[in-house]
């Protein structure tokens, strides 16, 4: 469940992607670009990744063969933010978002109320499109110990998050 904690996102999916994100970790779900990709745009997104790491969130994951981020919440929403911004130019387009299938969508909407029951009571229903995990609209995650807590549930509900990425669950 280690990756539980990186979630992903996106996704995402996506520490809080705000409106930079085309939408990531991300979901902590499906976050990524749709399609295979090129080895350039493979080189990309991996260029992509390594900035993101140099720009203080460490344990941001290489894209998948799809040129797909699994990631999700690890750091504050001023990091990624500073982040996501210092590596815009390399960003690769929708690297951060995609839509989600029904099920992958109604995955998403269980998980946000198990995070809600789980101590996060501001965290919001992910549009689909958007990142599962938005650390910028969930306004308890700034606060002392506020990662710590959302962190703690997104692992009580790592169930729910597999079904998001079309896992079992």
């Amino acid at each position: 469940m280690t990756a539980l904690a990186l979630v992903a996102l996106t996704s995402l999916t996506s520490a809080g992607c705000g409106s930079n994100a085309p939408s990531t970790t991300g979901t902590a779900g499906s976050t990524g670009t749709g399609g295979s990709t090129s080895a350039t745009d493979q080189d990309k997104a991996v260029k992509f990744a390594e900035c993101i790491r140099n720009h203080g969130v460490g344990d941001f994951p290489d894209p998948d063969a799809k040129g797909e981020f699994r990631y999700g919440v690890s750091v504050s929403p001023a990091v990624w933010r500073k982040a996501v911004d210092a590596c815009k130019d390399l960003q690769p387009p929708g690297a951060l978002s995609s839509k989600r299938s029904p099920k992958e969508q109604t995955a998403s909407l269980r998980f946000a109320e198990c995070i809600r029951e789980n101590g996060v009571e501001d965290f919001p229903d992910p549009a689909n499109g958007d990142p599962l995990v938005d650390t910028t609209k969930i306004p308890s995650s700034n606060r002392p110990g506020g990662m710590t807590v959302l962190n703690a549930a997104m692992k009580k509900c790592g169930s729910q998050l597999g079904l998001t990425t079309g896992g079992q669950g």
